[in-house]
This record gives structure tokens, sequence and C-alpha cells, in this order.
């Protein structure tokens, strides 16, 4: 079982783990937003592609969970399953926490956001490579009421609005003959 403990003492990824064992060590130091313990895990030539960016380096991706942790009160990461296929680990993970800070330019709205996701995870030599990570960005902004909720009045609204801009525009191509 992963330690979830916050250490201000890094703790070194274990040796002689699987590349599973490895990756549920970082989820677990990741929950306890100990980043000091994951510059052991993150190389200088680590790259993550997260749904809203791309960060190179474990500096970048420190700052990166630094405004996650910021913008996320009662931030948790937590496991749901694991799979692993030589070089790759696939992880599907649980989110919860409180939207209290600014994230991506969006302030903190106070409410409690409870996600899944995915990561690929590429690792050799005890370090991760590459980690590609993937959640539902737009359920992410109807938790927060960025978007309406999905079949609400508003939802309706938007959509019909944005349906009616699309054959706007379909009827101007068609005109100017595209």
């Amino acid at each position: 079982m992963p330690d979830h403990t916050i250490s201000s003492t890094p703790i070194a990824p274990p040796n002689d783990a699987s590349k599973t064992q490895l990756v549920q060590w970082a989820i677990g130091r990741i929950s306890a937003q100990d980043l000091d313990s994951l510059r052991n895990f993150w190389t200088a030539d680590t790259t993550v592609h997260f749904p809203t960016g791309t960060c190179h380096g474990h500096a970048e991706i420190a700052a990166y969970f630094e405004q996650v942790f910021a913008a996320l009160a009662d931030f948790t990461l937590e496991i749901v399953s694991v799979a692993e296929s030589e070089h790759d680990v696939l992880v599907h993970w649980h989110l919860t926490g409180q939207h209290v800070g600014t994230f991506m330019g969006i302030a903190g709205t106070g409410r409690r956001i409870d996600l899944e996701g995915f990561d690929h995870f590429v690792v050799e030599n005890g370090h991760v490579v590459t980690n590609t990570v993937r959640y539902d960005q737009m359920e992410f902004a109807r938790q927060i009421q960025l978007l309406p909720a999905d079949g609400s009045i508003a939802d309706r609204a938007v959509k019909a609005a944005f349906n009616a801009a699309t054959r706007v525009r379909h009827l101007a191509r068609r005109r100017q003959g595209r």
C-alpha cells in the first residue's frame, strides 16, 4: 500500500520495485503533495502531457503540481486500477478536492471536484520518461459551474446558440462558394 503521509524529508522511490510499484509510490507522493520526493522520479528529460499543456523536466512538472495543490484544497488522488506492460504503466485514478484557488486562469469557486482520469506512464531505469494525463475537462468545467449542467435549461440554450451559429457559418461558406 502506498505511503500517503506528508514528509519534510524526501522519500526515495523504492529500490528494486516493479514499474507498477514505482507508479503507485508516485501517486502516493502526489496525493501527499510531496514534490521533493517526486523529483527523484522525474528527471530533467521527463515530459508530462496534461490536458492543459505539456511540461518538460522536473522543475516545470513540480510547478504545475504546485498550482494544482494551491487550487484544490483537500486534494486526494487515489488509484482505481493499474496495468503494466513492459515500460508502460496505465493508471485509472480518482481525484477529489475543493476548487479554492486559481487553476488555468479560473478563480476558485469553492465547488467540490470529483473526477476520474487516466495516466499513461512510460518508465525506464526507475524514472518517468513520459506521462500522458487525461481527464474529462468538460466534467471539471461543469463541476466548477464554468459550464452548465448537462441537459439543464442553460445547457440546452448554449447548445442551441452554438448550433444556430454553426448553421449561419455553414450558410455563409456556401454563399462564398467554399
